[in-house]
Parts: structure tokens; C-alpha cells; sequence
């Protein structure tokens, strides 16, 4: 919280109390409070405040101080039992004692990192003093502590002495197993590492260990036990040649160390630092130094090296296990190996990114990271599709092989007191008592029992005068040890996948999650394993902890945020790529339009004529369809990228039906759906080409023809994603036949009636165009200014049927409204001109047979020219409503034609007497 600026106590920002606040931490650990009364008297009013708010930070720092406390004692314990440690016989002791003694030394590290400890602890102190009249019990060791621990490794190198070893012992026992992590890539490739298929006679034989749970272990965390326990126990290194070589070993393999999250320790500074000052030691600081050297030069292209390797084995890992499911069982060592091993080499980049010198970057810019992710989440998504195969496979093996083993091993113990004997006789029975029939019916599996059980033993068994030592008994060590595996294979397999294989650091480090994921979705090779960022969201959760419950909303929203983001930037991807091959498809169909084979028929006439065609050499146009003709099938064109493209995306969205983040279901084929929605709406009235200025527009029946065109590409991509496309259709195209869609835009349907109401049919009544009967259709007249349309070209019978076909009945429905409306108008003009003339009119009416009389009044009739004008737009408006209806009626019996012959048949045969409750 200290390092968020916003999280921070305000009392430490607070300009009034800076003075004060200076003044306590110079003076630290001790606080004069009788003298200095005006640097300190701004406080004396804030004191039940500080104290009320500062508790929490104030009572962490005890927590600290109380754990540290209880870590000294059982060290000291551990030390005068003369514990016996060993990673491949006492494996989970010896794993334990060295994780706590690497959590202790990364908690003191981080503790000097916060800036502000001794403000806080100080100003909460004063304010106890000035409320209660005394310190608070724990602040004289607080203090000192705080103090003592300003450099905090060189105070636990002093610290370390009597325990180096007990320390030294369990990280010797390491020579076994992290040189043989550690190798490079061409080693792994050469002994054919978690391969299935380079040996097939043994594919179906178990994967066995001597050190089982050595082998998925985290090489992250061996390299911090090394590094930071000789640093602790640094005597061993000039003494022990072993201890030297692991120790050279991890300093060139890494630049930095995770502390916490992404906090991170500069290993070879931070010890040739501390080893500066102790004499003798210039070959130890050589030999930081030549580390140092070899990690910069070397480092980061082996990493990119086993990256590359891992990226191919866990490939083909997944493709076989995806094929022969029930390999698994006998091969479920190799996945959670596979799995470490990505893990760390990701976790490795990750960390190492931000650390490193710029001039080797390019080791460190893995464009390809997403494509090992993915394999991945494969291995997991099998691992929990097929875990009660593995169940299955593992219950037979506890109770049929490792229970008479184990069995066998008790009783040939030469000494075994009566404690541990009960201990491993209820292992045996534990085992025996299980059967297939266990997993068929559902029952839930609980060892964790035994492996606590387990736990206890190797703590009662590795102590110098235990009457049965695990020292004399290695077999047994490592019986139990791969026993404890086969039981965590039937009870733990969710626990098992984050021990070996969450990502959640990414948390921790969005943007470079985010660079990764745009590098991803820029390489077309690798954007068909994009789904894989949105997945390792699902992670987030597990980095929360039951201690630290107000982290939890934090992380959360960031998984939601991140995987919203992901998904929605994959979709628009997408998007994008469907709306370029539309614009080609729509290129392609738009040659096909009858306008264009005008000039293919000039030139065969003139071909006929034998007239010359132009210029000599004036090259033949290209006829529709060349661009299918393929000579070479290198040859690849800009739709064939896109279409490339697009599927390798779509098999991303297509992945997954859904994930689960932070208890929020997402649909990736959701978010494709509704951008298409949005595009295809747009998309249909951006092919209206309405332009307000100039009022022109689109002929029907080209945009019907694109909107075709669009529509078949939009159903393509049922191929690549299982989305319903007709959804898409219906949502889209309904909406375009009422005056506005959804989000209150105009729909063809308003453009093409406001077009033709306030653009044709007005040229109409001002005498520019009138309407032909017998071509069913208004043609332009000869005037003195040309219009910019061809009328005939939006009215005839096949415009007005692609109008129909366009808007469809609703949109239709909305014209024919808009057209009588407009008639309305007209009428309640002429009543106006009626009632303005009706003494004249009605002496008209009984004067019909007076020709003089009639013609007198005549003359004195108002706007004459007006009604006719009024009556004459009428009939245009009526007979275009008619030409509509036509169209409608001919595009709704071509494509519902029993539906229209039937309701013209009722039509046309109920009597109209008759009534009819509809």
C-alpha cells in the first residue's frame, strides 16, 4: 500500500505534518516528546486519528517482527535436532525448510524497501505515548529490529552462522536434481524430453522417477534457494566445490530474482556488494563477476532456445494426448513436467524483460510467447477434461502396485518403533482399500491425511537419534515420495495445475500482457493462439490469498477489465479482416452489373463492323472471373491473405465456448457476433452512398447486389466460428425496414424514402420528369438544366422490385405512409382552396348550363393553377405508390407464393357483407 501514492496514509503527504514527521523519523527509533513541543504539537491534535488509522500498517509491521521471531526458534530447534536433509529422500521437509527460510529473507528484503517504516511506526507510536502516557509494548523491539535490518542480508549472513549446516546439507542435496533442470536446449533435444512418440514400445509404460516430485519442481524456486542460502551460508562456497558449482550455475542463468510478485532482486550486484567487505573473498567477487558477464551474453538466448524447444514438444505433447486420451495415466509426470518448464520459462522472460541491458533486446521479444501459452492451456484443458481417467489409472496403480511394494519395504525393515509401524500400516490399508468402482460412482478422494502423515514421519525419522533414520532408509524415502505423486494424481489434479503451471504474475504485468497480446494479433501466425491471453485471466484468482481479502476486487476487475479487452480486440480483428474481404467480394460482384457490359458489347460490334476500336494497342479489359484463373498455386493474392488471416483468428474465438473469470461467464463468439451486427448495419447504409449535399444515392438494385455479396461472406464464417449468422441477418435487416434501427441512426429505409419523395417526385412536379404508363416507370424530360439522375434508372420495374426486396414489407409499408401522407397534405391544401372559393364555386354548380355566366365566374375563381398543380402531384404520388405495391407484390409472390395466393384468395372470395373478426 506504501508503494501506491494513492494507497498511501495521508498522514505521510500531508504538508501541515511534514516537519513533524521528518523530525520523528531522524530520531528514530528514539522519540523525545517533552521538548521540540512545536514540531510535534500539529500532532498532538491528530493523535487519536493517527492512532485509529496507522494501526493497521503499525500491527503489520508486528505481524513481521512476531514471524520472524517464531522463524529464529524453529531454525534454532532444527539445528539442535541435527535434522538430516536431503530433496530426493525427505522431499517435502526439505522443500519446506528451504521455502521458509527464502519467504523469511524476501520478507526482510522487502520490509527495507518501504521507504516510509520508520514514519509510520514512529508517528503511531507518538500518538500511543501522548494518548496512553507510554510506548506501545511491542515499539522498543520494533524499532530495533527496523534498524538492524537497514542492510537486511548482511544482517542474516551474521544471522545464518550456526544454521549454515543444516542450510548448506539441503541445498548440497540439490546437485541431483537442478543441474539436470538447467540444461540447454540442445541437451533436452537430444535425450528427447517429454516426448511420447520417440520410443513406442514404451508409450504405454508408466514415466517413472527416483525423485518424482523433483522433476515438475519450479526451477524459479531452486534458483532461489541456491542463490539466496549460500549468500546466507556464504562459508560453504570456499570449502565446498559442489556448493560453488550450483551456486556459479544459477548466478549465470538469471539477472534477477522474483521477490514478490513483480518486485525483483538484482542478484550479482546486490552480492558482490555484500562479499565486497569480507576479506578473502576477491575470488568469490571474480566469480560473481564472470557470472554476471555469462548471464548478459549467454542468458537470454538460452532461454530463447528452450522456449523454442518447449514450443514443439509440448505441441506434440498435446496433439497426442488429444488423440489417445488415455495416455494421461501413464504419462501424467511428463504433462505436469511440460507444464513446469513452460512455466518458468515464461515467468523467466517476463521478469527479465524490464531487467535487462538493451543491447541483447531482442533475446528478450518473444513474438511466438503466445503460441507456448496456448499448448499450455491445451495440457490443462486435457488434464481436466480427462481426470477421471487419471483417476482411474492411479487408484489401480496405489492399490495393485505401490500398496504391496510399500508393504514389502515395512517388513523388511530391520528396526521399526511402533508409532511410525502404525504410521505406515495405515498407509498400506489406505491404499488396499481403494477401487475403480470409487471413481465410477463420483466419490470424492481426500489424502491429504496421508500426506500430512507423510510429512510427520519424515520430521520424526530425519532427526539424529531417531531409532528409524531416513537417512539409512533412502528406498523408502523415495517410495513415499512417488506415492505421494500417484495420490495428489487422484485428489489434486486442480492443485497440481496451479503449483505447476499459473501465470497470474502476468497480473502484475499488464503492459507487457498487452504488448505481448498486440505482437500476437500482428504476426498472422500467431493470432490463431490469442485466445490464449484471455484464458490465462482465468488465473488472476489464484495469486489472491484468504489473509489478504481486500486484494481480491482489485485483481478481479483487472481480470474482467483485461479479458474483456482481449476478447473485444480479437472480435474487432476479426471484424475487420470480414469487412475487407466484403469490399473484394463486393468489387468482384459490382464487375457483374449489366452496366458494365456495355463496353464488352461496343467492342464486339465494332469487332463485326471491322471499325477501329481506338488507339492501337489499347489493352483488352479484363473479364469478370480472371482473378480465379491460377497459373502457379504460389501465387497468392490479397483475398487469399485475408481469408488465411481470418481463419487462423476465427480458430481462436472458436476455441472456447465460454470461461469462467471471477465467477463472470464470457462468450468469445458473442463479442464477434455483435461487432459484425454494428458493421453489416453500418456497412448497409454506408452502400446507400447517400450524399445530402448533392441528394445522390445508390440504385437499389446495385445495393441489393452488394448487400448479397456482403451477405454471402457474413455466412461464410459459419465455416470458421459456430455463430448464427441468420441472427445477425434478421437483428440487421429487420431494423433497416423501420425509420430508425436501435441506436436511433436513419436506416436505408428513411434515406431511400426521404430520396425519393424529396428528390424524385419533387423533380416530378416541377416538370423535369413524368411518368410513362406504358414503360411503368418516370423518365427524365428534355430540359435546360440536366439533371444529375437518370430517373427511369430508379423507377422502373426492377429498381422498384430491388427497392421491395431492400426494405421489405415494413420498410414498404413505412414509403406507402409517407406517400399518403404526403397525399393528406395535398388534400387538406385543396380544402383550404375550396372553402377560399366556395360562394364562387357553388354559383358554378347550378350554373353548368350557362356558358357566359360560366365563364364570367370563371374568371373570378383564386388560384387555379395551384389546385391543378396540387392534383397533379396526387396522381405522381399515386401512381408511384402503385408501381411500390406492384413491385411488392410480385417480390412476395416469388418468395411466399402459397402464403399471397392465399390471403388474395380469401381476399377475393369472402363476401363483403360478411363479418370478419380477425
Amino acid at each position: 500500500a506504501c508503494g501506491d501514492p494513492k494507497a498511501k496514509p495521508s498522514y505521510l503527504i500531508d504538508k501541515n505534518l511534514e516537519s513533524a514527521v521528518k523530525f520523528i523519523v531522524r530520531k528514530f527509533p528514539a522519540v523525545e516528546t517533552r521538548n521540540n513541543n512545536q514540531q510535534l504539537a500539529q500532532l498532538q491534535k491528530e493523535k487519536s486519528e493517527i492512532l485509529k488509522n496507522l494501526a493497521l500498517y503499525y500491527f503489520t509491521f508486528v505481524d513481521v517482527m512476531e514471524f520472524k521471531d517464531h522463524v529464529c526458534e524453529l531454525l534454532n530447534t532444527i539445528d539442535v535436532c541435527q535434522v538430516f536433509f536431503d530433496i530426493t529422500v525427505n522431499f517435502d521437509l526439505t522443500k519446506n525448510y528451504l521455502d521458509l527460510i527464502i519467504t523469511y529473507t524476501t520478507l526482510m528484503i522487502l520490509l527495507s524497501r518501504i521507504e516510509e517504516r520508520k514514519a509510520i511506526i514512529g508517528l503511531y507510536n507518538y500518538a500511543h505515548e501522548m494518548t496512553h502516557g507510554a510506548s506501545d509494548r511491542e515499539y522498543p523491539r520494533l524499532g530495533q529490529m527496523i534498524v538492524d535490518y537497514e542492510n537486511p542480508l548482511k544482517k542474516m549472513m551474521e544471522e545464518f552462522v550456526p544454521h549454515s549446516k543444516s542450510l548448506s546439507d539441503a541445498l548440497i542435496s540439490l546437485q541431483m536434481v537442478y543441474p539436470r533442470r538447467n540444461l540447454s536446449a540442445d541437451q533436452w533435444r537430444n535425450a528427447q524430453l517429454l516426448s511420447l512418440i520417440s520410443a513406442p514400445s514404451t508409450m504405454l509404460n508408466p514415466a517413472q522417477s527416483d525423485t518424482m516430485p523433483c522433476e515438475y519442481l519450479s526451477l524459479d524456486a531452486m534458483e532461489k534457494w541456491i542463490i539466496f542460502g549460500f549468500i546466507l551460508c556464504h562459508g560453504i562456497l570456499n570449502s565446498d566445490a559442489t556448493a560453488l558449482n550450483l551456486w556459479k550455475l544459477a548466478l549465470q542463468s538469471s539477472s534477477c530474482l522474483a521477490l514478490f510478485r513483480d518486485e525483483v532482486f538484482h542478484i550479482h550486484k546486490a552480492a558482490e556488494d555484500l562479499f565486497v567487505n569480507i576479506r578473502g573473498y576477491n575470488k568469490r567477487i571474480n566469480d560473481i563477476r564472470e557470472c554476471k558477464e555469462a548471464a548478459v551474453s549467454h542468458a537470454g538466448s538460452m532461454h530463447r532456445e528452450r522456449r523454442k524447444f518447449l514450443r514443439s514438444a509440448l505441441k506434440e505433447l498435446a496433439t497426442v494426448l488429444s488423440d489417445q486420451p488415455g495416455l494421461l495415466g501413464p504419462k501424467a509426470l511428463f504433462v505436469f513436467m511440460a507444464l513446469s518448464f513452460a512455466r518458468d520459462e515464461i515467468i523467466w522472460l517476463l521478469r527479465h524483460a524490464d531487467n535487462m541491458p538493451k543491447k541483447s533486446a531482442d533475446d528478450f521479444i518473444d513474438k511466438h510467447i503466445a503460441e507456448l501459452i496456448f499448448y499450455m492451456e491445451e495440457l490443462r484443458a486435457h488434464v481436466r477434461k480427462y481426470g477421471p481417467v487419471m483417476q482411474r489409472y492411479y487408484v489401480q496403480y496405489l492399490s495393485g502396485f505401490d500398496a504391496v511394494v510399500l508393504n514389502e519395504l515395512v517388513q523388511n525393515l530391520s528396526v521399526c518403533p511402533e508409532d511410525e509401524s502404525i504410521i505406515m500400516s495405515s498407509f498400506v490399508n489406505t491404499m488396499t482399500s481403494l477401487s475403480v468402482k470409487q471413481v465410477e460412482d463420483g466419490e470424492v478422494f481426500d489424502f491429504r491425511g496421508m500426506r500430512l502423515d507423510w510429512f510427520r514421519l519424515q520430521a520424526y525419522t530425519s532427526v539424529s537419534k531417531a531409532s528409524l533414520s531416513l537417512a539409512d532408509h533412502r528406498e523408502l524415502g523415495k517410495m513415499m515420495n512417488t506415492i505421494i505423486f500417484h495420490t495428489k494424481m487422484v485428489d489434486s489434479l486442480v492443485e497440481m495445475l496451479v503449483e505447476t503451471s499459473d501465470l497470474s504474475i502476468f497480473c502484475f504485468y499488464s503492459r507487457a500482457f498487452e504488448k505481448m497480446f498486440q505482437q500476437c494479433l500482428e504476426l498472422p501466425s500467431q493470432s490463431r493462439y490469442s485466445i490464449a491471453f484471455p484464458l490465462l485471466c482465468t488465473h488472476f484468482m489464484s495469486c489472491t490469498h484468504e489473509l489478504c481479502p481486500e486484494e481480491r476486487h482489485h485483481i478481479g476487475d483487472r481480470s474482467l477489465s483485461l479479458c474483456n479487452m482481449f476478447l473485444d480486440e480479437m472480435a474487432k480483428q476479426a471484424r475487420n479482416l470480414i469487412t475487407d474481404i466484403c469490399t473484394e467480394q463486393c468489387t468482384l460482384s459490382d464487375q457483374l452489373l449489366p452496366k458494365h457490359c456495355a463496353k464488352t458489347i461496343s467492342q464486339a460490334v465494332n469487332k463485326k463492323s471491322k471499325k477501329q476500336t481506338g488507339k492501337k494497342g489499347e489493352p483488352e479489359r479484363e473479364k469478370p472471373g480472371v482473378e480465379s484463373m491460377r497459373k502457379n498455386r504460389l501465387v497468392v493474392t490479397n483475398l487469399d491473405k485475408l481469408h488465411t488471416a481470418l481463419s487462423e483468428l476465427c480458430f481462436s474465438i472458436n476455441y472456447v465456448p465460454n470461461m469462467v473469470v471471477w465467477e463472470h461467464t464470457f462468450t468469445p463468439r458473442e463479442y464477434l457476433t455483435s461487432h459484425l451486427e454494428i458493421r453489416f448495419t453500418k456497412s448497409i447504409v454506408g452502400m446507400t452512398m447517400y450524399n445530402q449535399a448533392t441528394q445522390e444515392i445508390a440504385k437499389p438494385s446495385e445495393l441489393l447486389t452488394s448487400v448479397r455479396a456482403y451477405m454471402t461472406v457474413l455466412q461464410s464464417i459459419e465455416n470458421y466460428v459456430q455463430i448464427d449468422i441468420t441472427r445477425v441477418f434478421n437483428n440487421v435487416l429487420l431494423q433497416q425496414t423501420q425509420h430508425l434501427d436501435s441506436h436511433g441512426e436513419p436506416t436505408i429505409t428513411s434515406l431511400y424514402t426521404n430520396w425519393y419523395l424529396e428528390t424524385l417526385l419533387r423533380q416530378v412536379s416541377n416538370g423535369h420528369i413524368a411518368y410513362f404508363p406504358a414503360m411503368k416507370a418516370f423518365v427524365n424530360l428534355p430540359t435546360e438544366n440536366e439533371l444529375t439522375f437518370n430517373a427511369e434508372e430508379y423507377s422502373d420495374i426492377s429498381e422498384m422490385r430491388a427497392l421491395s426486396e431492400l426494405l421489405g414489407p415494413y420498410g414498404m409499408k413505412f414509403l406507402s405512409e409517407s406517400l399518403m401522407w404526403h397525399i393528406s397534405s395535398q388534400v387538406a391544401e385543396l380544402k383550404k382552396l375550396v372553402v377560399e372559393n366556395v360562394e364562387v364555386l357553388t354559383q358554378m354548380r347550378t350554373s353548368f348550363d350557362k356558358p357566359d355566366q360560366m365563364a364570367a365566374l370563371f374568371k373570378r375563381l383564386s388560384s387555379v393553377d395551384s389546385v391543378l398543380k396540387r392534383m397533379t402531384i396526387i396522381g405522381v404520388i399515386l401512381s408511384f405508390r402503385s408501381l411500390a405495391q406492384e413491385a411488392l407484390r410480385d417480390v412476395l409472390s416469388y418468395h411466399i407464393p402459397f402464403l399471397v395466393s392465399s390471403i388474395e384468395d380469401f381476399k377475393d372470395h369472402i363476401p363483403r357483407e360478411t363479418d370478419m373478426k380477425v
